[in-house]
């Protein structure tokens, strides 16, 4: 009956103004209850086709896959020491190492919203004012120049207040959408720790082929001061023969020409052999001043034979995928998160202490208090604000979920290329050492037959400047063979295993657990 009378007394525009209030709160609560009951089927399928084995790879699926350290395969006691530096040094992989302590930090902060928060506060105050007295002629008169009378009468009242409370609020997760945030971060998190894998692999690829860049380099500049001394040893035969008048002024001429050639070929080789070597005292996170890289030959390099398994194996090596994955499943919760955003938000809210005159009894039965209050918050009007969040987080779902996949095929992708490059460059090593034993004993018989006068000079250049191209070309083909073979190391996920290197998640209180 009270409240019939109230509606009765309520004026009319009030009266819509509240049934309006009432149907948008109404729609708003419908409206989640439709999203949040959609949320369980609205998962996205990856739809993965996953090969059953490689199209280049002749090995059985059960061949050992690389082991942890893979670089030790090349049997080279500096390229170790240099990848053992860059682990521990690389400055990309601490900058890694502190994401991941961001991300922790982060999924500490989303948790704190599941615990109550709780508050102390103590507080003094002491208050003094005077009291005008209500007795006529109680105070004294004076009489300043302007005429003005002032009265100063009355007593002084002295106040003091004594408080100390404690103060509790929590927010009702009742439709999950602080589990949702919570899970959301934890899974960054653990992308972080798979970011940190991709860095480090990524770190560790850049100086093998920084490493084999200088053996190259070193390899080609050994080549091509072989064959400058072959150039000039043959340049003075020439001139003999010019002095005897057996040989032409265009003859020295044209030996003169390959001598310079093969000089001006040196300097850029030299370029190589430096700049690497300070690309690697970068990579271990060093000054190139105090860096030093002996190197040698890539021929005295072991060659391995890698082995790459089945294509399954590459979904749990390969860091890259699993952050992606990792990555998915953040935006899959924080889409469920969305959604619980169009409930309500259920606030409980406390408070206790004491409060008292007289600090000895401030904590004495009769100063104690406590309040209890419950607040319920609905959104009803924003503008399409939440609407808006969650067609953001629902599109950044599915941009996630493309990147997945992409992940995936990619993945599958390095391998078979890997693999065409590692069989293409191994053959391509034997065919070019059989051109360079070819050249060099065509040159051999050329410069004996230019000694013995049967031949010209310009055969003799032919096979000259065929066996310096040749021998050039080898050392390339060699440092193409040992690139192949780190980049399908790198496509196979390197060493990198999940089970020698557990994920850790950070719970709601901050603490690691390992997943």
């Amino acid at each position: 009956m009270r409240r019939s009378s109230t509606q009765i007394g309520r004026p009319a525009p009030l009266r819509c103004l509240w049934r309006l209030v009432w149907s948008l709160s109404l729609l708003q609560i419908l409206t989640a209850c439709n999203l949040t009951f959609g949320l369980t089927r609205d998962h996205l399928d990856p739809e993965l086709e996953v090969p059953k084995s490689y199209r280049e790879s002749n090995a059985s699926a059960n061949a050992a896959l690389p082991t942890l350290e893979w670089w030790r395969a090349f049997k080279s006691s500096e390229l170790t020491g240099l990848m053992e530096q860059a682990q521990i040094a690389n400055l990309d992989i601490a900058a890694a190492v502190a994401r991941i302590s961001e991300a922790d930090a982060q999924a500490r902060i989303a948790g704190a919203a599941l615990l109550p928060t709780i508050t102390g506060n103590a507080n003094a105050s002491h208050t003094s004012r005077t009291v005008a007295a209500s007795t006529a002629g109680a105070g004294i008169a004076a009489t300043d120049g302007t005429g003005v009378t002032s009265v100063s009468t009355g007593s002084g009242v002295n106040r003091s207040s004594l408080l100390a409370t404690l103060n509790a609020s929590y927010q009702l997760d009742f439709w999950g959408r602080n589990r949702a945030l919570l899970r959301a971060a934890e899974e960054s998190a653990v992308a972080s720790r798979f970011d940190r894998e991709v860095v480090a692999l990524s770190t560790l690829v850049s100086v093998a082929n920084a490493y084999f860049l200088v053996l190259e380099a070193q390899d080609r500049l050994k080549v091509a001061n072989e064959n400058l001394t072959a150039a000039e040893r043959i340049l003075r035969l020439v001139e003999d023969r010019f002095k005897s008048g057996t040989a032409a002024a265009l003859d020295v001429a044209q030996q003169a020409s390959v001598v310079a050639i093969q000089r001006a070929s040196i300097p850029p080789l030299i370029v190589v052999v430096k700049q690497n070597m300070a690309t690697l005292a970068l990579l271990i996170g060093r000054a190139p001043e105090s860096v030093r890289i002996r190197g040698g030959s890539m021929f005295q390099l072991a060659v391995p034979r890698v082995t790459p398994g089945i294509p399954s194996n590459v979904l749990t090596r390969r860091p890259d995928i699993r952050e992606a994955e990792a990555k998915l499943v953040s935006a899959d919760a924080n889409v469920e998160a969305a959604r619980a955003a169009f409930f309500p938000n259920i606030q409980l809210t406390g408070q206790a202490g004491f409060q008292s005159a007289v600090l000895r009894t401030l904590f004495g039965p009769g100063a104690a208090f406590y309040t209890v209050a419950a607040s319920l918050a609905q959104p009803i009007f924003d503008g399409g604000q939440l609407l808006g969040q969650l067609d953001l987080q629902s599109a950044t779902r599915v941009e996630l979920l493309q990147n997945y996949r992409k992940a995936v095929i990619s993945a599958f992708t390095d391998v078979e290329k890997a693999l065409i490059a590692v069989q293409q460059t191994t053959r391509q090593e034997q065919l070019q050492r059989d051109a360079v034993n070819q050249a060099r004993r065509a040159f051999e018989l050329s410069e004996e037959r230019l000694r013995a006068g049967t031949i010209d000079l310009t055969t003799l250049l032919t096979t000259e400047q065929t066996l310096f191209q040749q021998e050039d070309v080898l050392a390339q083909v060699r440092f193409a063979r040992l690139q192949a073979a780190v980049t399908l190391y790198q496509a196979l996920g390197g060493g990198w295993q999940m089970e020698d290197k557990p994920i850790q998640r950070a719970d709601i209180a901050g603490r690691p657990r390992i997943q």
